[in-house]
Order: structure tokens, then C-alpha cells, then sequence
């Protein structure tokens, strides 16, 4: 089955004026999937970073939220090459840490060719106004899957 999410992330990706993705949406509703998914369809590699399965990769945004540093330090935790212009880097269970959805201001303004996307369940609940990235970000609200 095709989702419709698909169209609006290819043409997320195709856009001029991108911003980092935020898709969020209930818990269980596919975003994952739809992401990684992504990913391998249209980028010749991506990177998922899970910060609910990894506190280590949080450490690297206790240290800095400038883009090319979490690159940086991203690619030595991960143990592959990021390619800023051609890879997606996909931030999954973002609402778990807060650095990371503030960071997504400074790729957006320092490093705007970099496909970056993140994935969030209750983002509005779980995350204090104060962190959010508001004119930063683009979003997609993620409906469950029907027929």
C-alpha cells in the first residue's frame, strides 16, 4: 500500500525553500516506517538516529547545536560518512530530546541543503514551548492509515 505521506515527503524534498521536516502524529500511526522508507527510495543513503533507543547520540547535543558539529560527531558515534548534500539524516523519538528539536533552527539556517527530518509523537505535550523552532521547521501531521 502506498501512502499518501509518501507524496507530500517527495514533494517536501523537491521544494526550494525546505526546511527541516518535523512529521508527527499519534504513536503506532507509521511514521517510522514512512521515513526510512523514504529514505531508501529517494536518497542514496540515510542515517537513523533514535534517541529513545540511543542516550549516547543525546550526549552529542549536550555539547553543541551547531549543525556541522553534530555532523561531525554524528558520523564518529554512527561510524559512516554523512553526505550533506545527498543523504537524509532522519531524528526519530525527537520529543525525547530537546537539544535535537532546537537544533533543527540552526540546520535550517546553517546548513539549508541538508535533507533533515524528525519524527515525534505529542510533540505539542511533551515539549516546552520555549524549545520549539517556530518559523525553522516544516510539518507534517501523520493521520493513521485507512481504507
Amino acid at each position: 500500500m502506498e501512502r499518501i505521506g509518501m507524496d507530500a515527503l517527495v514533494r517536501w524534498k523537491e521544494s526550494e525553500a525546505r526546511k527541516p521536516l518535523i512529521v508527527q502524529g499519534a504513536r503506532q500511526v507509521g511514521k517510522t516506517y514512512l521515513l526510512k522508507e523514504f529514505g531508501k527510495r529517494y536518497f542514496p543513503k540515510y542515517h537513523y538516529i533514535n534517541f529513545e533507543k540511543s542516550s549516547a547520540l543525546s550526549k552529542v547535543f549536550e555539547k553543541t547545536l551547531d549543525p556541522f558539529e553534530i555532523l561531525e560527531e554524528l558520523e564518529f558515534s554512527l561510524g559512516t560518512e554523512i553526505d550533506r548534500e545527498k543523504d537524509l539524516i532522519i531524528f526519530d523519538e525527537i520529543q525525547r530530546e530537546p537539544k535535537a528539536l532546537t537544533s533543527l533552527k540552526y540546520f535550517c539556517e546553517n546548513m539549508p541543503g541538508t535533507a533533515v527530518c524528525a519524527a515525534g509523537s505529542l510533540l505539542g505535550v511533551a515539549m516546552n514551548i520555549e524549545s520549539f523552532p517556530v518559523g525553522k521547521v516544516d510539518m507534517y501531521d501523520m493521520a493513521p492509515l485507512n481504507f
